[in-house]
């Protein structure tokens, strides 16, 4: 399954988007790290004072000497929080900007991508990654970004003041620094793998849960419960034990993080003693150096356990930039239709690349022409229409409008409703308007109109202003229906692709709907997958499809009494009609 998921970009294309991005903000960038910098300057400034105070007292200084020291530690004190504040402001609004950007990036490569290249991946690889994805990524900006900034620069500044006060304090130091590289040297190259399976279990995980709600009534149809529970279970079981084999890693981590501070202070208390003996510091200067290092233990502490959270967000980062990566397709600059008709010439497809789904379909829908797809379950129809509508690219053969390959042709040229049409949450009016966003009031009105939905619709709490979809006044599957066919008029392409938009109207509503393809379908080219037998009845021809190839085509009446295939099926329909 992993080889059919979506890239992951690499660390150095991470590093290289990110770069990228920081140099695109040089200002915002140069001033965050300055407000990072004063803070770390400012916190040093106390340890400092106080070791200047421990030899005012030793050398017999009174208790006015205190009163300068604790001026100057106040000062910092303030200086240094409102430096820190700035800083962890500046840097998630930095942080902020940069996701929104990614984000953005992420989604509309994702609208660009063919479809056949998410139906390969699964939903759920893409779910997760703008959704747990961008969460771990915008966590670590607000929550983790600012402490790592400022616990490496207060860890340059300490360090920066240690050698200032006598270098071999701050090569004593130093002797900490070999100690954390090496366990951070022991721990990411573990921890990146673990992390990014993780990733891969997390979307394998949501994929199932996506299978299983888009396919419900299936699941229950054919009593497939406890199974997909399995599944579901054994994916989540799969996803924990990576975590918790993440967790035992870490802590092993924090260990080493642990012995690291125990030798450093140890160095700087053992030199500062020498050096003391010797007369070459004094006792203040030794316990500023001290605690300068001693202060140092949580920021690096944070900074170096931060390093797995900073793990996990650069998963999630080279998950996103491999999406934003990715090829996609921009049919907004391509090329008018020299006609219309439509032509589908010797194409064969194949989802998985070794079982044909079509195999050498052949077929021509003249300029206004209404040619019904028919046949049964599994035949190729839903691939044929998506081949006809451009979605998906054929593996042999072309689809053509006016003789133009449908890639190379504007996204305008060919409309395509399918049985599961989605409402845009907003209002009604702006759901329409999404076909053609410059439509006045009245070309709205009048596409509703057309399409017979207009009495409905005014009937609405706020009319056209009445907002839909999630959150907002629920339409039924044939209302919803209706606004695509509405859209469609809208939009007004010469050509026209339904599939199987007729299928979830019901009994009730089914007369209505197909009256509402009609008006919708009049003037155009279109091919329609036929749910229906009555719409192939009133096609001015049907072509029959049977394991991905045409076996019939011709009008309706010529198809019924030549007692073929077609036949059959007009008399299984007119039955079950009758009954």
């Amino acid at each position: 399954m992993s080889a059919l998921l979506l890239p992951v970009a690499e660390p150095r294309e991470s590093r290289a988007w990110l770069g990228a991005e920081l140099r695109a903000r040089k200002g915002a960038t140069a001033l965050t790290l300055l407000a990072g910098a004063v803070a770390a300057a400012a916190s040093t400034v106390p340890a400092y004072a106080l070791g200047l105070l421990v030899d005012r007292i030793r050398g017999g200084g009174d208790t006015g000497a205190i009163l300068p020291i604790a001026v100057t530690i106040v000062v910092a004190a303030i200086v240094g929080g409102g430096a820190t504040g700035l800083s962890g402001y500046l840097i998630s609004r930095l942080g902020g900007r940069i996701l929104a950007g990614l984000r953005e990036r992420t989604v509309g490569t994702a609208l660009r991508l063919p479809a056949q290249v998410l139906d390969r991946a699964g939903r759920g690889d893409l779910l997760s990654r703008v959704g747990a994805d961008i969460t771990a990524i915008d966590k670590a900006v607000s929550d983790v970004l600012p402490g790592m900034i400022s616990a490496v620069l207060l860890a340059v500044f300490s360090l920066a003041t240690m050698v200032g006060i006598d270098w071999r304090l701050g090569l004593a130091g130093a002797v900490a620094v070999p100690l954390y590289t090496l366990a951070l040297r022991w721990y990411l190259p573990k921890a990146a793998p673990s992390y990014a399976a993780e990733r891969v279990a997390i979307a394998a995980r949501s994929q199932l849960f996506v299978e299983g709600m888009q396919g419900l009534r299936t699941v229950h149809t054919y009593r497939l419960e406890d199974r997909h529970l399995a599944d579901i279970e054994g994916a989540s079981a799969h996803a924990r034990d990576i975590s918790v084999r993440v967790f035992a890693l870490y802590t092993r981590f924090v260990g080493r993080i642990n012995r690291a501070e125990l030798t450093g202070l140890a160095a700087v208390l053992v030199t500062g003693f020498l050096l003391v003996h010797q007369a070459d510091v004094s006792v203040g200067e030794v316990s500023a150096a001290a605690l300068l290092f001693h202060r140092l233990f949580n920021p690096i502490a944070m900074l170096m356990v931060t390093f797995d959270k900073a793990q996990d967000a650069g998963a999630s980062l080279a998950r996103l930039v491999g999406v934003i990566g990715m090829e996609t397709e921009d049919r907004s600059s391509g090329q008018a239709a020299a006609g219309r008709d439509l032509a589908l010439d010797d194409v064969s497809f194949s989802y998985d690349g070794t079982a044909p789904v079509l195999n050498g379909v052949s077929l021509r829908v003249a300029p206004g022409e209404l040619v019904a797809l028919v046949g049964s379950t599994g035949a190729g129809k839903t691939t044929a229409a998506s081949l006809a509508a451009g979605i998906l690219r054929p593996e042999k053969g072309q689809v053509t409008v006016g003789g133009i390959p449908v890639a190379d042709l504007t996204a305008q040229t060919i409309a395509i409703v399918s049985q599961e049409t989605h409402v845009f949450a907003g209002p009604l009016a702006e759901d329409l308007r999404l076909a053609r966003p410059a439509a006045t009031d009245d070309e709205v009105t009048a596409a509703l109109d057309r399409v017979g939905a207009l009495t409905w619709a005014r009937s609405l709490p706020d009319g056209l202003d009445t907002v839909v979809g999630d959150g907002g006044f629920q339409l039924t599957a044939a209302r919803a229906q209706q606004l695509a066919l509405a859209r469609v008029v809208l939009l007004d392409p010469p050509v026209v692709v339904l599939d199987e938009a007729t299928a979830e109207a019901g009994s009730a509503g089914a007369r209505d709907l197909e009256s509402a393809a009609t008006a919708a379908l009049q003037g155009r080219t279109a091919l329609v997958v036929a749910h229906r037998l009555t719409q192939a009845a009133a096609a001015d021809r049907v072509i029959v499809m049977e394991h991905g190839t045409i076996v019939e085509d011709g009008p309706h009446a010529e198809l019924v009494d030549a007692g073929g295939r077609y036949a059959q099926l007009w008399s299984a329909w007119s039955s079950r009609a009758t009954s």
